[in-house]
């Protein structure tokens, strides 16, 4: 791990961590003691191609997906588990910038035309020392800030110029749901703010090339949850009124339990699909125009095993 890679200012917050909501104020050049987990390392689980995220995203020949380990959200069903939660030993490789460079430009040269950052809101210096990196050898690729959407609003204004698109999770809208599943009572008002900074940066407008890919814009993800349809509803009336229905929006039936939520008495179960319709049906009734809707066997493409070196094959 090295200083040097990072501005002065981002030295800064890592070294009292106040990057993301949390703001545990610890050093993190001097261990990975806060809420995340994670140290001042660049912290990766995984460089790899992944097909699986939507179509103006993974476009014909996928996206380089860099899997960052930790997570400032808890969420208790979480699919990536294996890199994410606390209280284990989460899978993380030692990396220094240099060879992380040269695994993403090694698939960049492929023929990959963008670079996702995953779960990137605890690590956003990294993120800027990597684009920074690529930059500097020549490489412009689509950059996509696929995030959990528990973010400030004041470091999604630093991302400014950097990040082309944005692809950040709406969950909840009430705050009970999101402490009992996230650990994060303050989420709803938290990832509005953090959505009306990237939609000011970005409009509703997702502009593609002439391979039907991204290259600039916003895409919000939600995620259909076993037994919440009427808060799905919520928030999608939540981005209408808040946004625009303008916007690109992602309605994803993925949920699938993990052991981690076998005895939960919601949770526990695959979404029916009488829920997953009742939420596509508000989508429509609202005026939602852009967006995609998933197959309610989808979860079985999105149960990702992170010791392999590619997780989602």
């Amino acid at each position: 791990m090295t200083e040097g890679i990072y501005t002065r200012e981002d030295r800064k917050l890592l070294s009292q961590c106040t990057l993301c909501p949390r703001e545990c104020g610890v050093n993190r050049f001097e261990g990975g003691d806060g809420y995340c987990g994670m140290d001042a390392g660049l912290n990766i689980a995984s460089i790899c191609i992944h097909h699986g995220e939507e179509p103006v995203i993974s476009g014909p020949d996928g996206i380089c997906n860099i899997f960052f380990s930790g997570c400032n959200l808890h969420c208790i069903y979480c699919q990536n588990h294996e890199i994410s939660h606390p209280g284990k030993e989460v899978i993380l490789r030692s990396l220094e910038l240099v060879e992380a460079l040269d695994e993403i430009e090694k698939i960049l040269s492929s023929g990959v035309k963008s670079v996702g950052f995953v779960s990137p809101s605890h690590v956003v210096p990294q993120v800027k020392a990597i684009i920074k990196g690529l930059h500097a050898r020549g490489l412009t690729p689509v950059t996509v800030y696929n995030t959990n959407g528990y973010d400030k609003a004041n470091v999604i204004e630093s991302l400014e110029g950097l990040i082309d698109v944005y692809l950040p999770d709406y969950k909840y809208v009430t705050s009970e749901i999101a402490q009992e599943y996230s650990d994060a009572a303050d989420y709803p008002e938290v990832a509005l703010k953090a959505l009306k900074k990237m939609y000011y940066q970005k409009g509703s407008t997702l502009q593609l090339d002439e391979r039907g890919r991204a290259e600039c814009g916003i895409l919000i993800r939600h995620l259909v949850l076993p037994g919440h349809a009427e808060e799905s509803k919520i928030v999608l009336r939540s981005i209408a009124d808040e946004l625009s229905t303008g916007v690109h929006l992602s309605l994803m039936s993925q949920y699938h339990p993990t052991p981690f939520v076998m005895n939960h008495q919601t949770l526990n179960r695959s979404l029916y699909k009488s829920e997953y319709e009742l939420v596509a049906e508000a989508m429509e009734n609202l005026g939602f125009r852009n967006g995609w809707i998933q197959d309610l066997d989808s979860y079985l493409n999105y149960r990702p095993d992170f010791n392999k070196e590619h997780p989602f094959e």
